[in-house]
């Protein structure tokens, strides 16, 4: 709680220090932690394994999600594949069922050190305790937004003004980690709420085109319940899938294979 009520105070302070750079650096960093971090890295490599890759890549796209803000990999990957497991049903970690907010944010204010986080993580990510650097991750997440920060103040500050750097700051930290972690989170209440569906599947997964194109692909959710290890989320022309065509780039380039596609 503490953690999000401040990134949403920083936020609210940004628009006092804007500058058209703190606005790009926010706009390039999301895409960077927000497709590239969680949506390619946490969701459909991690959690699905929808394409491998080169181990440094792995931990590469890891990182980056770890800059989401929306806490390191080992939890955030075991509540994914239990939300899978129980998708709108009972033990679904953030079903709208249980309320529209409570899908959206309101279910991650649960002690981290709870014991069914702990439970959860045991059962649903073995392979990632196996992993020394998801475990660092996991022990070094606030210390990586620390770091981050101070390197766009100090960035700003010594190419420019102070002013500057406290723009470079509050946009590159705090701007883009709420808008981030709303986005993504909207996949988890929005795409359950509202939207149409391609396939007749056992939860309330829905396509909603503004999320899909919001979250990087992410919101034809419907479509990736329905064929979860698919790399790809948008089946039809009009759903554009940013994340995938990432993905198409990297096995261009030989950095992805294996590739999960529609038989």
């Amino acid at each position: 709680m503490v953690w999000i009520g401040v990134l949403h105070v920083g936020a609210l302070a940004a628009p006092f220090f804007f500058t058209w750079k703190g606005l790009a650096v926010a706009v390039a960093l999301a895409w960077v932690s927000g497709c590239l971090g969680i949506c390619l890295g946490y969701h459909r490599l991690l959690t699905h394994r929808g394409f491998n890759t080169y181990p440094f890549v792995r931990r590469a796209l890891a990182w980056l999600g770890t800059m989401g803000g929306e806490g390191p990999p080992i939890t955030w990957i075991a509540v994914h594949r239990k939300h899978h497991q129980f998708s709108d049903q009972e033990g679904d970690p953030h079903s709208p069922h249980d309320g529209g907010w409570w899908s959206h944010m309101l279910w991650l204010f649960p002690r981290r050190h709870d014991p069914q986080w702990s439970d959860t993580v045991k059962r649903y990510a073995p392979d990632l305790l196996k992993d020394p650097f998801m475990i660092l991750l996991d022990r070094s997440f606030l210390f990586w937004h620390f770091a981050v920060g101070a390197a766009l103040l100090g960035v700003g500050w010594w190419g420019w003004d102070l002013r500057t750097g406290l723009s470079l700051l509050l946009f590159g930290t705090f701007v883009r980690l709420v808008w981030v972690l709303h986005v993504t989170w909207l996949v988890n209440s929005a795409s359950h709420i509202w939207g149409y569906r391609n396939y007749e599947t056992s939860d309330n997964s829905r396509n909603l085109w503004w999320v899909g194109l919001l979250a990087y692909g992410e919101g034809w959710h419907n479509n990736h319940h329905a064929f979860q290890r698919c790399a790809r989320h948008g089946h039809r022309w009009w759903e554009i899938d940013l994340t995938y065509a990432v993905i198409w780039l990297m096995e261009r380039l030989g950095l992805a294979w294996d590739v999960v596609r529609l038989k």
